[in-house]
């Protein structure tokens, strides 16, 4: 690993154990007392309250009471993160940490559901829908559902097994199948009807390891439909808008990011390889229009900023496994190094055209940029398959 990226990821280790994994969010603003009195629980003074709190380049959280908390997908990265330390370099200290995250996600699932899922510690509003505390999305569950078989894998801890296992339970029996032809996609949660690509797919991903690994019934069969459904929408030059809704026809780094990496999981399962075609299209889209000489990001297809750290981060991910793309994977993260890390070690949130929002949050910031870096660090020097 290049020296200045594992100086970096260590810097970056030291802020997140001194802060015990706790911290901010960009949507955690509902958590503030004041504010949920003030937006008398309707739809567009909760989209106001989130959306000032999320661009104010000051921290107003801890004026209005907003407490650092457990963000349950954060411990998710993290644990995927030091799952990967302890394969590099097989530090009993890490697996320690890892039942530290385990204990966590045990302690953080989500009530009342089929199975095993996790939502966030807040309350959030979109222009689609609202979200009650603790709402498993797909989205949360998949992506701690792919840490867990990892930890397992490189591990051998069954109890990871035993947590990811039953998050099959959730998205085959809780979560909508919103009809597309002959094919469906899978909710954002129990509540919407909101067909998203990147949520269909990672959801799907995830059965369809659950079927190798699990042996869960009907996972197969569901994730290839699933699956199916979102390739059918792939447009012409190898991108996907976020959903088909007209108001959703945005495309953006990291969720082109997410398609891919799902994709890919189904791959490497020996499943899906009807798709190969779209999903190399889709490679080269997401390599070409995202990034310069540099490896500066741009969040949109059409426009740079805001630059935001989750999209270098998914980049690292992604493109550290794939060896056409390995210089371009280190590129990305020495930008993200240079340009969004502070001296204390943690990542600014966003970069604008005007300033730069430096507020430390612990799940989309930090989380997703240990994440990021520990995959570099995993796969320097390897040849990926």
């Amino acid at each position: 690993m290049d020296p200045e990226l594992k100086n970096s990821l260590v810097r970056l280790r030291g802020y997140v154990e001194a802060e015990g994994f706790k911290g901010y969010d960009p949507y955690d603003a509902l958590n503030s007392p004041l504010l949920e009195k003030l937006t008398l629980g309707r739809k567009w003074p909760r989209i106001a309250a989130l959306q000032l709190m999320k661009r104010s380049p000051v921290n107003l959280r801890p004026l209005l009471g907003v407490p650092k908390g457990f963000n349950p997908k954060a411990l998710g990265l993290f644990l995927w993160s030091y799952g990967k330390l302890y394969r590099r370099d097989q530090a009993p200290l890490l697996l320690e940490r890892i039942e530290f995250f385990l204990d966590r996600l045990t302690e953080t699932r989500s009530p009342g559901i089929s199975g095993n899922g996790w939502g966030y510690n807040f309350d959030w509003q979109s222009r689609a829908f609202f979200v009650p505390r603790n709402t498993p999305t797909v989205v949360n569950s998949a992506f701690i559902g792919h840490a867990l078989l990892d930890v397992y894998e490189w591990t051998g801890k069954e109890r990871c097994l035993e947590l990811a296992a039953p998050i099959g339970d959730f998205i085959l029996h809780d979560l909508k199948r919103l009809p597309d032809g002959d094919h469906f996609s899978f909710s954002y949660t129990p509540l919407d009807d909101y067909a998203v690509h990147n949520a269909n797919l990672l959801g799907a991903s995830l059965l369809i390891r659950l079927h190798q690994l699990a042996g869960l019934k009907g996972a197969r069969d569901a994730a290839l439909t699933a699956l199916a459904c979102s390739m059918k929408h792939q447009r012409e030059d190898g991108s996907w808008w976020y959903a088909e809704r007209a108001t959703s026809h945005w495309i953006d780094s990291f969720h082109t990011g997410f398609n891919l990496q799902a994709i890919r999981t189904f791959f490497r399962a020996d499943e899906g390889v009807t798709h190969r075609e779209g999903y190399e299209k889709g490679v080269a889209y997401y390599a070409n229009r995202f990034f310069d000489e540099s490896g500066q990001p741009s969040y949109y297809h059409d426009r740079v900023y805001p630059i935001d750290v989750h999209a270098p981060s998914q980049a690292m991910v992604f493109f550290s496994e794939e060896p056409a793309h390995r210089t371009l994977a280190n590129r990305i993260g020495l930008w993200m190094c240079r340009n969004l890390q502070d001296d204390a070690g943690y990542f600014y949130f966003q970069k604008t055209r005007r300033y730069v929002n430096k507020v430390p949050y612990m799940r989309w910031g930090q989380a997703w940029a240990m994440h990021g870096l520990t995959h570099l660090y995993l796969h320097a020097g390897e040849n990926p398959k």
